[in-house]
């Protein structure tokens, strides 16, 4: 039996494989990854590398083993994650894994914004294939914010359409360390676990968050949503991709993202970290 993260060399399934060797040996731990290249450190690090991609379901035939605990992580192609995912599902219980954890999306079936429609149709594929499940219903990452500092101190404005909604977000990390204690301990089938950060925050008190740490005068400005898709296009986003951003600060705008349930300070055993900490992190890196 092995501890197995699909997607291990994307940015959150490598914090999750660090969790991991942090708490077990490397050969309780396996990486399902599309290029064993890219996870040659990992495998110096002895741990197991299968080699497997989303898109192909002959490949994921060979990911899993019976009795593994899997971390499902969910892709990146938003559009085809529904299929992809199916796939991954499909492997696992013809493996006979003994677990299969999802990274699914805050609020579940209540999630009613687009970009959470695959989470609703692959959570809904993990119960129908009658795997013990465990759904980890992350909340947003700070770094979604963070990781765009740099545009918001040119112009020194955090640009949006969520009003006064507040984020309950966490930092990548925080979400790692969660799954890995899910991972790693007992007593977590067929649960669901709502993810997000202590404390929520809106984009104006973020906005006064950079300008007081950075030292720059940096300001929220609201505009319509229209408005917002057209600012995003206009700096190269997608328009699909774009459309998806403004859904979600809608989503924002009506509470969507502002759960503060405690889940996940409570599976990591501490604080989650706050947006001040990430904010502080991103100026100094």
């Amino acid at each position: 039996m092995s501890i197995v993260v699909t997607g291990a060399t994307g940015a959150l399934g490598r914090l999750v494989v660090e969790e991991l060797l942090a708490r077990v040996p490397a050969a309780e731990v396996a990486a399902v990854v599309r290029d064993g290249a890219k996870a040659a450190d990992l495998a110096g690090r002895g741990v197991e590398i299968r080699i497997a991609d989303y898109d192909s379901p002959e490949s994921l035939a060979g990911a899993f083993r019976r009795g593994d605990r899997v971390l499902l992580i969910s892709g990146n192609e938003v559009g085809r994650r529904t299929a992809q995912h199916s796939a991954v599902i499909d492997a696992a219980k013809a493996a006979g894994v003994s677990l299969l954890a999802y990274t699914g999306i805050l609020g579940g079936p209540e999630a009613d914004f687009e970009l959470a429609a695959e989470h609703r149709a692959t959570e809904q594929a993990v119960l129908d294939s009658g795997l013990p499940y465990t759904f980890l219903r992350n909340g947003w990452y700070h770094e979604n914010y963070t990781g765009h500092l740099a545009g918001v101190l040119e112009h020194g404005a955090v640009v949006g359409s969520a009003g006064d909604g507040r984020v309950a977000s966490a930092a990548r990390a925080d979400y790692a360390a969660a799954a890995a204690a899910v991972l790693t301990g007992e007593g977590h089938e067929n649960t669901v676990y709502e993810l997000s950060g202590d404390t929520a925050w809106s984009l104006a008190e973020y906005a006064a968050e950079v300008a007081a740490q950075s030292g720059r005068k940096v300001a929220y400005t609201e505009v319509p949503a229209d408005a917002h898709l057209s600012i995003l296009t206009g700096a190269g986003v997608p328009e699909g991709f774009a459309a998806l951003l403004v859904d979600v600060d809608a989503a924002i705008s009506r509470g969507r993202l502002a759960h503060t349930g405690g889940d996940l300070s409570r599976l990591i055993g501490r604080p989650t970290t706050p947006i001040s900490a990430a904010i502080s992190a991103a100026l100094a890196g």
